[in-house]
């Protein structure tokens, strides 16, 4: 992985082999990123997104394997109890051009990625709401 910072704006490359959501830490971490937008596209063939059940209160998951295009990959970096944190949806298409998403739990690059991390001003930290069990935005007063 590599990267360079552009005044508010990270532009990173992540390399074949590496996992996204850890690049995507590491970046933060050393850039001190606090909150910001995220938005990607490149190549993976192995990947886990899943869909939320409000009903259960849990992520169904599924593994994708073979090459795909990230057709998107789009989301935010905040913060819960004061530490790094991201919630990133991705889309990949397959060789037949049928595309799968959701909440991205992690996946490989097979050739490349770039992304692209605006950083905004402040920080923005997330809390479990009672009634659906995700993490929500909670703005400060």
């Amino acid at each position: 992985m590599e990267y360079r910072r552009f005044n508010d704006t990270l532009l990173v490359r992540i390399d074949r082999g590496e996992e996204i959501i850890e690049s995507v830490r590491k970046v933060a971490e050393r850039e001190n990123v606090r909150l910001a937008s995220v938005e990607a596209l490149g190549a993976t063939d192995d990947f886990t997104v899943g869909v939320y059940d409000a009903a259960t209160k849990r992520y169904d998951s599924k593994t994708f394997t073979g090459p795909h295009e990230i057709v998107s990959l789009t989301g935010t970096i905040t913060e819960k109890d004061g530490a790094f944190y991201q919630h990133l949806h991705l889309s990949a298409g397959n060789g037949d051009c049928e595309v799968f998403g959701g909440h991205l739990n992690r996946a490989v690059v097979s050739v490349t990625c770039e992304m692209v991390i605006r950083v905004l001003d402040g920080a923005v930290d997330r809390s479990p709401d009672p009634e659906t069990g995700v993490n929500l935005l909670r703005f400060p007063d």
